[in-house]
């Protein structure tokens, strides 16, 4: 796990991280076969300017201040497209949207969201995702999808508390 992961708000060089998402993700859409159009980069751009979940018409303000013809369906079919390629997370009770920091590796992450800076977090403990996959199996239920999201005080809050 890397520092910026631990530690959302800990210093780091935030344009080089922004870099390197943008590169991975050109990686993995090309190893997959996906097209990552110029708006769809620059939506994941978008989405990775901070640590923080962003929403869709956040997202959509941003890209209106170079295209004012931007609308939300093409936020939200960028976005659709960046969720199926695992290059973003959907926080759902926010509802918005982090940059994923592994994406050529697909997984069902867990989030550490500070209600305090809203500040999220993504883990992924393997245990967690089988303990829910097992238990909903022994239920007899099939999981589609799944995303844990766990709130509470990051480190940064709880030290300035």
């Amino acid at each position: 796990m890397d520092q910026h992961q631990i530690q959302p708000t800990a210093p780091h060089d935030h344009t080089r991280c922004i870099a390197d998402a943008l590169g991975l993700a050109e990686t993995v859409c090309a190893k997959r076969g996906a097209r990552l159009t110029p708006l769809r980069r620059r939506v994941l751009e978008l989405v990775w300017n901070s640590h923080r979940p962003v929403g869709a018409y956040a997202i959509l303000d941003d890209l209106r201040e170079g295209d004012k013809a931007a609308a939300p369906p093409t936020v939200y079919r960028a976005l659709d497209f960046l969720m199926e390629q695992g290059l973003i997370h959907r926080i759902e009770s926010l509802n918005a949207f982090v940059g994923c920091d592994h994406p050529e590796d697909r997984h069902v992450s867990q989030f550490l969201i500070c209600t305090n800076c809203s500040a999220a977090v993504e883990i992924d403990d393997r245990g967690i995702a089988n303990a829910v996959k097992k238990s909903a199996a022994e239920a007899g239920f099939t999981v589609n999808r799944f995303t844990v999201e766990l709130q509470g005080t990051c480190p940064a809050c709880a030290k300035a508390a």
